[in-house]
């Protein structure tokens, strides 16, 4: 696996070192060894999985507050996703701050989602699913997250019009106001 640093200190890409020949391909994608060798989370207590049925879905951005917080492990394993990620956590001189890439079924690239971050990804492609590995158990009482389209963020969604979510994800308070 190649770990490649984001801007967000703690968040990397990995991307899968493949072994292919005519019949497909095999491909690691989680060791102990060396995430543990990059200072990386080697507990999970979950793995999720999401599907998602139209393009232009929109799930997040979501964290766990302490003492629940959790690190994630996301992977596209059909079609493709725009993922992002929040730093949230105070006093680091990235809060606020987002850092985006596409992961797809095709490019197999994972994304390494740290404590203290928001999470969150817009569908691509339509029949479009995730896995993720998480490192602490949900705790709805510690849920928190942030508006996808705050202005304060600024995020780039690539796909602008026809965005589906959910109630509660259109619900969360914009940074100006807390």
């Amino acid at each position: 696996m190649l770990f490649t640093p984001t801007p967000l200190a703690g968040a990397y890409l990995i991307e899968p070192e493949r072994r292919a020949d005519d019949r497909g391909f095999f491909v690691r994608t989680f060791c102990e060894n060396e995430f543990a060798e990059h200072d990386l989370e080697t507990r999970f207590v979950q793995v999720n999985a999401a599907r998602n049925t139209q393009r232009g879905i929109v799930r997040g951005l979501h964290r766990q507050l302490a003492p629940h917080e959790e690190v994630k492990v996301v992977r596209c394993v059909q079609g493709s996703v725009f993922d992002v990620i929040v730093d949230c956590r105070e006093g680091s001189p990235t809060r606020y701050r987002w850092f985006g890439a596409t992961l797809s079924a095709a490019n197999g690239t994972q994304l390494y989602v740290p404590k203290g971050f928001a999470h969150g990804y817009q569908v691509l492609e339509d029949e479009s699913e995730l896995n993720y590995l998480v490192s602490a158990h949900y705790a709805p009482g510690s849920e928190a997250g942030l508006r996808w389209n705050d202005p304060v963020l600024g995020i780039e969604w690539p796909v602008t019009a026809d965005v589906d979510l959910s109630e509660k994800d259109a619900a969360w308070d914009l940074l100006k106001n807390r």
